[in-house]
């Protein structure tokens, strides 16, 4: 009885969490828009039958229960931006996902745990301060930092993975495992004689054993975690690149801080490229960054104002 109700509970977080998703998805500024709208070819009843098109969409709660009907029969729609069945993309990328993920979790587990036991076991100061360090290492850099580390070595994706995952397995498995070392009966034990792999094998694992089991599925949260950026620099078609797809292709505002108090960069003179022609008829190259607009730009919270981008041309 137990286990239904931890699925039910998973199930109803899942619909839960999907319609509050689905939600601020539809609350986000620009929802609706559709880049065909900006073609200048398209005449007003084009674009109006293409706002049509999406005018379901708007209503939450019958967007929402449409989709979860047509689900339950495995039709999950199609993607926008791949002009494809989410099915079947889903079908073609996940062995790839699993294929990175697996290997990445047995390599990190393999690592994280050995070192953790090595540690605890032989209580060497140099052994402990030099894991910790490593792990804290790996730790402290972010997946896409280690990501583009693997793209500029060309090293295996999957061994990014392990370097993420191994840090909390090991953090966590060298503390569980010396707080089980330290339970009485295990002091006794030691005391007695009996041998470290017996003591390992009936006393301690028994004790760490469900929350090793706990880690191991939150490890597996953490690598599909980590695919998305992963997959998305090392270019691998998998999950993770599909989602990084997905909200890329997703329509609404977004802001991107490049420069945010334009004092890092000073903007540099127009260069001019002769492409053909000469006077008042040739065709020129210029290299011109940002939106194009005839409003002077303000930089350092109106501090700063620079001349239009019109002007300057």
């Amino acid at each position: 009885m137990r286990i239904f109700r931890h699925l039910e509970t998973i199930l109803a977080t899942l619909l839960i969490g999907g319609f509050l998703s689905a939600t601020l998805a539809r609350l986000a500024p620009g929802f609706g828009a559709d880049e065909q709208e900006l073609d200048s070819r398209l005449s007003a009843e084009s674009i109006r039958q293409i706002r049509e098109s999406h005018a379901q969409e708007r209503n939450i709660l019958h967007f929402y229960f449409n989709y979860l009907k047509r689900a339950i029969h495995g039709d999950l729609g199609t993607s926008r931006s791949l002009g494809k069945p989410v099915r079947q993309l889903i079908a073609d990328r996940l062995p790839i996902t699993v294929r990175l993920c697996g290997l990445g979790l047995l390599v990190g587990w393999t690592v994280g745990l050995a070192l953790a036991i090595a540690v605890v076991m032989a209580q060497v100061r140099v052994l402990d301060v030099f894991a910790a360090g490593l792990a804290g290492t790996f730790l402290s850099l972010p997946a896409a930092v280690l990501a583009l580390l693997f793209v500029y070595f060309n090293a295996p994706a999957s061994l990014a993975i392990s370097l993420i995952v191994f840090p909390k397995v090991f953090s966590f498995s060298r503390n569980l495992l010396a707080q089980s070392y330290g339970l009485p009966h295990i002091i006794t034990a030691r005391a007695k004689g009996l041998g470290s792999a017996r003591i390992f094998g009936w006393h301690v694992l028994p004790v760490a054993g469900p929350q090793m089991l706990a880690l191991a599925g939150v490890s597996v949260s953490m690598a599909l975690g980590a695919a998305i950026p992963v997959e998305a620099l090392c270019g691998m078609p998998g999950i993770g690149q599909l989602a990084w797809q997905a909200a890329l292709g997703t329509t609404g505002c977004f802001v991107v801080l490049g420069n945010p108090l334009g004092i890092l960069e000073r903007e540099r003179p127009l260069e001019e490229t002769t492409v053909e022609g000469e006077g008042r008829d040739k065709v020129l190259l210029l290299d011109l960054s940002g939106a194009i607009t005839d409003a002077p730009t303000k930089h350092a919270f109106g501090l700063i104002e620079e001349e239009s981008t019109v002007a300057r041309v």
